[in-house]
């Protein structure tokens, strides 16, 4: 007899949690406008690439100075691997002159040259970087 009042107190129990009183609506959340990432840094702008001159009387009138040696290269391992071309060479040979903090280079050699360890082909040019300053 004891559980038949505990019978009835679950029933009346779990019989209330079915029904639901109706209320209003449950707020929306807010949506916050997007935040915008920060721009980012714009990188540095690339020195200019020094010129080129091939010939030394393409330098009369102008004052310049030596600043080093300098030589591009480009290997082409196999037959099957790109062409090593002078114009790679060259464009390596102008980016080491600017980082010496050149503004021309006056070239002296381009060619090349097959039978390199190493390599297949190789491209190799050589000059002398020039600081040539603006009168």
């Amino acid at each position: 007899m004891r559980a038949i009042p505990l019978v009835f107190l679950a029933l009346s129990l779990t019989g209330c949690s079915l029904l639901q009183p109706k209320t209003a609506p449950a707020p929306q959340p807010v949506i916050e406008p997007a935040v915008k990432a920060p721009a980012k840094a714009k990188p540095a702008p690339r020195p200019a690439t020094a010129v080129l001159y091939n010939s030394a009387e393409e330098l009369v009138g102008k004052t310049f100075r030596d600043m080093g040696e300098v030589s591009g290269s480009v290997c082409q391992a196999s037959m099957q691997d790109t062409p090593a071309t002078v114009a790679n060479a060259r464009r390596r040979m102008q980016t080491r002159a600017t980082a010496m903090r050149a503004n021309a280079v006056l070239v002296h050699n381009c060619q090349v040259v097959s039978g390199v360890a190493g390599c297949y082909r190789q491209a190799i040019c050589e000059g002398t970087a020039l600081k040539i300053s603006s009168q």
